[in-house]
């Protein structure tokens, strides 16, 4: 398909997307429309690749971005796709790249404009990494250092980027499409891709070896409690407890540590709340990706250049109180909010939903209680207890083990307090028996055979009880 802006014929269009401005000088170097048989000709002179330094290679790929920059109108591209693009830009690189002296094959041809392509619509040397839908995380330690976790293993790419200058513009298309902004005054900003992934950046002055940029990436495919099933990280019995719990409306709390699965598991878990119900989600950055037809997202706000216009999720929190929610998910509890979070559930918005960082149930609730001091309230800490222990009803413990599964290694209620102490019963775990030579660890989910507090709750809506309730007894 020819590019055109107009009626024209197809040189009119080739000229409204180029800049070609008669009144310049002429070209020392030939014009784009070289003979096709002699450029092919060149293309393909060599069988193998000449470009064997991945340094030459980069140069060039920079060389090609900043030449058609300077050839084409970037607004004469929107709404294209990349089809179209490739066909329109590619006629444009091949014309330039057969001013090179060193000769090109036909497949250092087709990388060379896909990676331009990437340069000007997507994010460079990033864009094949993520569309990898094997690759979970991507890590950027410096231009030339380029890391990726695929199935729970870190391994080094030969992704380079030329220089520090090269990422930083990658890292600014990231950050400005969400509203942020990172540089000296600001060197570290949180956002996230179109797809939902989460992008963490760090520049100099800060980062000593040059910009660093680490980037969780989301499936494509949200996952839900069948596929978790399938991949191990619990059993149905288990999923078919978490199910319950949302539809009775008990009020959640998933725990564990850094890329052990909390949002995954958020995400997989609020499945299970009904279309009538209206959903407010509260993030630091947007990474949620409900299903449900009424959500209604909110996500904070840096303050500016001034050092004004923040929006923290204490603000969010308190906002979302009177946005008349049915349910409350916070996409984590890092400080005050946790006061209006607990304020809430107790409060008539029974089924909500939050993650915290914490390794043990335990910890969680100690985590919880340092948080709710955070929000400069002067209240004993038997009283942010008794909230506590008032608010919520499940915790869920979700761990990373050494061979890189994620798994629900504990699923405890919360019964009540006994003197200052919460007290909680643990109904589902993950016992590890040993690791087999491959790293594999292997291991058994088991039921404790206690039966809950909110037994009662699942009968009284009619949700089918799990028969692990109903062991040792």
């Amino acid at each position: 398909m020819k590019f055109r802006l107009g009626n024209g014929s197809d040189s009119d269009s080739r000229n409204n997307l180029l800049k070609l401005n008669r009144a310049e000088a002429p070209r020392t170097t030939p014009a784009v429309e070289s003979e096709p048989a002699e450029t092919e000709k060149k293309l393909s002179a060599s069988a193998t690749p000449t470009y064997q330094s991945s340094a030459d290679y980069l140069e060039l790929k920079v060389r090609m971005h900043q030449r058609i920059i300077d050839e084409i109108k970037l607004s004469a591209l929107e709404g294209m796709d990349r089809n179209e693009l490739r066909s329109e830009i590619g006629e444009v690189i091949t014309g330039l790249l057969s001013q090179e002296t060193k000769p090109l094959n036909i497949n250092e041809r087709n990388r060379i404009i896909d990676d331009v392509i990437d340069e000007l619509m997507g994010f460079g040397p990033l864009e094949p990494l993520l569309q990898d839908e094997t690759i979970s995380d991507i890590l950027v330690n410096t231009p030339k250092e380029v890391f990726i976790e695929r199935f729970g293993v870190i391994e080094e790419t030969d992704v380079k980027f030329k220089d520090d200058e090269h990422l930083l513009r990658i890292i600014d298309r990231i950050v400005v499409k969400v509203g942020r902004r990172v540089d000296e005054s600001n060197p570290l900003v949180d956002a996230r891709l179109p797809d939902g992934s989460r992008v963490n950046a760090v520049v100099p002055p800060i980062a000593l070896d040059g910009p660093l940029v680490s980037i969780r990436k989301f499936s494509k495919i949200p996952f839900d409690l069948g596929r978790m099933v399938e991949i191990g990280s619990m059993t149905q019995a288990c999923a078919d407890v978490l199910k319950g719990c949302v539809k009775c409306r008990l009020n959640l709390l998933i725990s564990g540590g850094t890329g052990t699965g909390k949002t995954t598991l958020l995400n997989a878990v609020s499945r299970s709340i009904g279309d009538k119900e209206r959903i407010v989600t509260i993030e630091d950055a947007a990474e949620l990706q409900l299903q449900q037809r009424h959500v209604a997202r909110m996500e904070t706000r840096p303050r500016n250049i001034e050092g004004k216009g923040e929006i923290t999720q204490r603000d969010l929190v308190k906002n979302a109180l009177r946005m008349r929610p049915d349910r409350i998910i916070l996409g984590e509890v890092r400080g005050g909010e946790a006061f209006d979070m607990l304020q809430a559930m107790n409060t008539g918005h029974d089924g909500s939903i939050t993650t915290v960082h914490a390794n043990t149930p335990r910890d969680a609730l100690a985590r919880l209680e340092q948080m709710v001091s955070m929000a400069n309230l002067d209240v004993p800490a038997r009283a942010i207890r008794a909230q506590i222990a008032s608010a919520l009803d499940v915790i869920v413990q979700i761990k990373r083990f050494a061979d890189g599964t994620r798994r629900i290694v504990s699923l405890q209620e919360i019964t009540g307090m006994e003197g200052d102490v919460i007290t909680m019963q643990e109904l589902y775990r993950f016992r590890q028996q040993h690791i087999e030579q491959n790293n594999k660890v292997v291991g058994v989910f088991e039921a404790t055979g206690v039966r809950p507090v909110f037994y009662d709750a699942f009968k009284a809506n009619a949700v089918e009880i799990p028969d692990i309730f109903n062991q040792g007894h």
